[in-house]
């Protein structure tokens, strides 16, 4: 069978191993999977089928350095997921039977109790008997919080498979940014890097696991091992199976390039991902372990586990290229004659055949992402005609907003330099006038009392001052050290009990913080306080994340820079707020699917790029930003900014349809799966119209107010020297928008 297109040239600077214990693995993998039914009787596999699988040589490739008991482990482990993959396909998907799927998905978390003298319930398959088996030998030698981490990972990875389901008979391509989400989710590699750190006996520690850098690992490891899969896969899902869930078909229809562009393109992205999980450990890893003041032996732990991450990848690609279940031939794979060996010169960084080649593929997409040069001229910004199938009202208390939100800066003291420090001179009157930050504010919440609205348009005020200045002050002098003394300190004036005071504010922007958390969160709960204040937290630490950018002159990579938009974008704060306010009426752990994630996901990609377009001459020619998704688009696919306009335009109203699909299709089966109450799905429907709304609202901002029009960026805006409205909280898409003006 001709092949669809050539194996690309694959950067791959870490040789693949091969476990001695391979032979023992393979032994005690086949009799496990018989004790536990899985093999004859089980009418899913028989002894030949696992044998053609051979679980034990891909753990061994991936798991090269760990003895031979945590081998056997880790194999049945592999054995169980796949067959619980086969399991769940043959009796629920085949049958289409999705109530029987979630009552069988339903039982499986009994099976990981936390505590292991918790009572199990008896197994009655094949699947629950493995999980129950596999979850006893492994959690004695690990934390209580890996034991939850693992076990919400496992959770996912089976419940995604319902989601699936549901979406079986929907025959349509996904767009780019909803297929990588939804690859990590169902591609199983966020489970596979727990287990990782039992192979490697290196636990992370608790301090630094859900930290940006090691979210970042274990992301950028998720997408690498998926994609090159998709690579490798694409002939058979697209000619054999008809599966539409492959990134190389994605990109085919995305792009509307040939098959080999979009593998082309496939494997560029597969470099920059572990381009950016190499960035993360050289100038992430060393910040985060003196930030949280880890010893030696929890520094080792985290860089061994990083280790065994690199190592997975290695031994994932040698899988790839000598599995008859692949395309491998031709490309990487054409004319190697002799059999591998551990000992001879070889794996993953020859295996990609044209080594030099690869590394220059691979040195070219690194040189475009630190080049960049600032302040180009690129003219006035190109508006397409976006798709906003929803409309919006304006709220009849904007005049007096726009007054009172003008004497609220001159009282924070936001529209005048901080005493002592260069280059803060972000804000003057003229340009918080042409921001018309209340014009956003009143579009996004048309409904709010004048109190409501003050504080909404305060919120985005503020917001919007403190994304400007901290590139102003920290990013032209490269000071990341009193950025993150900055950031530290902001945290005070959030306490979570009322009655601690903060401390004396120094400048405008702690002064505007301490006067908004308190009308903000006066008559919240500890818990919705605690959310909120993580909310906040997540939005200025993304301001880190943009000037270390900023001082490597460093262009995000794409799927980097949507998800870091996110929170640039003040998403979670925003959704934070707007869920505080439905906390009665909707169960909390509706907010916590998949499927509501993706929702809130699709609204903020939109609303982003959105800003993104309008945006695009003002931070490129006027204040030499990195942080852009156009010019993310250029340097990443090295393409024009007619092109990369269409592009992110293209991505804009994907997402949007996106949004649209999951309102109408899968939040009705979250009701169904949840059993919502007529108030509650009420509740769930009026989230969904203000997301609908807020997006209305942000474009209806962009189009009328004057932060964005060529003739105004000429204006100096306070110091000597300086030109354009500052990069802010317009610039990153109106941080704060709908619902904070609805606390009060």
């Amino acid at each position: 069978m001709t092949q669809p297109f050539e194996l690309p040239h694959f950067y791959t600077p870490h040789p693949a191993r091969l476990n001695p214990h391979l032979e023992t693995a393979r032994a005690h993998s086949k009799k496990w999977a018989r004790d536990m039914g899985m093999l004859e009787g089980s009418d899913i596999w028989e002894e030949k089928d696992l044998d053609s699988h051979d679980y034990a040589l891909l753990c061994s490739y991936t798991h090269p350095d760990c003895d031979a008991d945590a081998l056997s482990l880790v194999t049945d482990w592999y054995v169980w997921v796949f067959f619980f993959d086969d399991h769940f396909l043959e009796t629920f998907k085949r049958t289409l039977d999705r109530k029987g799927g979630k009552e069988y998905l339903d039982r499986l978390p009994a099976f990981m109790p936390m505590d292991l003298t918790t009572p199990l319930p008896e197994p009655v398959n094949p699947v629950e008997a493995g999980l129950a088996d596999l979850w006893a030998r492994t959690v004695p030698r690990m934390s209580m919080d890996w034991r939850r981490r693992f076990a919400e990972s496992t959770e996912h990875l089976l419940n995604e498979s319902l989601w699936e389901l549901s979406n079986i008979n929907i025959h349509r391509v996904p767009n780019p940014v909803e297929y990588i989400e939804m690859r990590r989710k169902v591609g199983g590699a966020p489970w596979s890097a727990g287990l990782v750190e039992y192979a490697t006996g290196a636990e992370v520690p608790a301090a630094v696991a859900a930290s940006r850098p090691l979210r970042v690992l274990r992301d950028t490891f998720s997408d690498a091992v998926h994609l090159r899969n998709d690579l490798f896969s694409y002939q058979r899902e697209t000619e054999e199976e008809g599966e539409l869930s492959n990134c190389v078909l994605v990109l085919e229809t995305f792009l509307d390039c040939t098959t080999q562009e979009a593998a082309d393109a496939v494997n560029d992205l597969i470099t920059s991902r572990l381009q950016q999980f190499e960035n993360t450990v050289v100038a992430e890893l060393p910040a985060l372990f003196l930030e949280k003041g880890l010893d030696p032996a929890s520094c080792a732990d985290v860089l061994a586990y990083a280790k065994g991450l690199q190592d997975w990848q290695s031994g994932g690609h040698e899988w790839h290229m000598r599995s008859s279940r692949y395309m491998n031939g031709g490309g990487a794979a054409a004319g190697r004659s002799q059999p591998w060996s551990p000992f001879s010169f070889g794996g993953l960084g020859t295996s990609a055949a044209d080594l030099e080649s690869a590394l220059a593929t691979a040195g070219a997409l690194r040189f475009r992402s630190g080049t960049h040069l600032p302040h180009r001229k690129v003219g006035p910004s190109r508006l397409p005609d976006f798709f906003m199938p929803f409309t919006t009202t304006l709220s009849p208390h904007l005049e007096g907003a726009r007054q009172r939100l003008l004497d609220w800066a001159h009282r924070m003291g936001i529209l005048q330099p901080q005493p002592g420090v260069p280059l803060s001179d972000v804000w003057d009157e003229p340009a918080m006038i042409r921001h018309d930050l209340a014009l956003c504010a009143a579009g996004i919440h048309p409904d709010a009392t004048p109190e409501q609205l003050d504080l909404s348009a305060a919120w985005l005020a503020w917001g919007t001052y403190a994304d400007d200045y901290y590139p102003a002050v920290f990013g032209r002098t490269r000071d990341i050290a009193s950025a993150r003394v900055c950031t530290e300190r902001l945290s005070a004036f959030m306490p979570l009990d009322a009655t601690t005071p903060p401390p004396e504010p120094v400048n405008a922007l702690e002064r505007g913080l301490a006067d908004l958390w308190p009308r903000t969160t006066g008559s919240m709960g500890l818990e919705a306080r605690r959310e909120f204040r993580a909310a906040v937290g997540a939005m200025t630490a993304s301001w880190l994340w943009e000037i270390d950018n900023q001082i490597q002159n460093r262009v995000p990579d794409p799927v980097d820079y949507i998800e870091m938009r996110r929170a640039t974008f003040g998403a979670d704060l925003t959704m934070s707020l707007s869920r505080i306010g439905r906390g009665r009426q909707v169960p909390p752990e509706i907010y916590r699917t998949g499927t509501l994630r993706s929702l809130e996901n699709a609204a903020a990609d939109y609303a982003g790029l959105m800003n993104d377009v309008f945006s695009y001459q003002k931070e490129i020619e006027y204040e030499g930003e990195v942080h852009n998704g156009i010019l993310v688009v250029q340097t990443f696919f090295g393409c024009d900014y007619p092109t990369a306009l269409t592009i992110v335009h293209d991505l804009m109203t994907s997402r949007m349809r996106e949004f649209q699909h999951v309102a109408a299709h899968e939040l009705p089966v979250v009701c169904e799966d949840f059993q919502l109450s007529a108030e509650e799905r009420e509740a769930l429907d009026g989230y969904v119209r203000e997301l609908e709304r807020w997006m209305a609202g942000i474009l209806i901002w962009h189009r009328d107010c004057r932060r964005y029009q060529a003739s105004e960026l000429r204006h100096p805006t306070g110091s000597p020297g300086r030109v354009g409205a500052p990069t802010g909280l317009g610039t990153s898409a109106a941080r704060l928008f709908r619902s904070v003006a609805r606390v009060g």
